[in-house]
């Protein structure tokens, strides 16, 4: 995925995922916190921060947050947030998630959540986590997950059409490859499902599109179906997305 296209398609919405239910309140940001045991000496590194949902949620627990982000309006909108906390122990800066540009075993954990599936390298990016963690530093894992084959071609197909920076949501069985085979160990793994509502989802497009998204949804069938859970009641229509969460350990070699 080109950057310039991430950062025009998150650089127009910034302020509205300050706000963002998904973002700001979904879940998996407890369950990271919660599962990950922030140790206040830890230094940590929030990788595509957006608005900095992640990074305020672990600035309080430990000594220092590295909340990074490929797109300048975002990171003024975390700096912003961030102030008006009064996390002091919050440094916001430009960082491409597939070259970290920080040294060799610096962080003792790595955060990112719901911002992979734009990435275009994931395995430049697992690869440079690895890198700047600690030996028996944690990386802490969040993105939308689709199913195998070609019902994840579909709903990767229907992400796309709502929005162009979209890359590839990955399977949990593809995630589990690409963790593994850059050296980290899984400890805990989970899906969480959110029902979506269509509206809001489609609202930045125009009824045209919001049309053509509508009838993607209603027109999935066997597998793809079954994962997106459509449910239709007159105008309003909502269905279901699922993130995988990981948590993977670095060798303490």
């Amino acid at each position: 995925m080109e950057k310039s296209l991430v950062q025009q398609q998150f650089g127009a919405h910034a302020a509205t995922y300050v706000t963002s239910v998904t973002h700001a309140k979904g879940a998996s940001l407890a369950r990271l916190v919660e599962l990950t045991t922030p140790q206040p000496d830890w230094t940590v590194l929030d990788v595509a921060t957006g608005a900095g949902h992640t990074a305020f949620a672990f600035a309080p627990l430990v000594r220092q947050v590295w909340a990074t982000d490929v797109t300048r309006e975002m990171l003024q909108v975390t700096a912003e947030q961030a102030a008006q906390r009064g996390l002091q122990n919050l440094v916001v800066e430009y960082a491409e998630a597939e070259r970290l540009p920080y040294a060799d075993a610096s962080f003792d954990l790595v955060t990112c959540r719901i911002a992979p599936h734009h990435f275009e390298d994931i395995h430049a990016f697992v690869r440079s986590v690895a890198r700047v963690l600690k030996p028996g530093g944690l990386f802490a894992l969040v993105d939308n997950i689709v199913p195998d084959g070609a019902a994840g071609d579909y709903i990767n197909a229907f992400e796309k059409f709502r929005d162009p920076s979209h890359g590839r949501c990955l399977s949990m069985e593809e995630w589990r490859t690409v963790i593994q085979s850059h050296g980290l160990i899984t400890v805990r793994e989970e899906m969480l499902q959110k029902r979506v509502d269509l509206a809001a989802w489609a609202a930045r497009h125009d009824s045209l599109m919001r049309r053509y998204l509508r009838a993607l949804l209603s027109e999935a069938t066997g597998p793809a179906a079954v994962f997106l859970a459509p449910d239709f009641d007159g105008e309003a229509a909502s269905f279901r997305l699922w993130e995988g969460l990981f948590v993977s350990r670095r060798g303490e070699a």
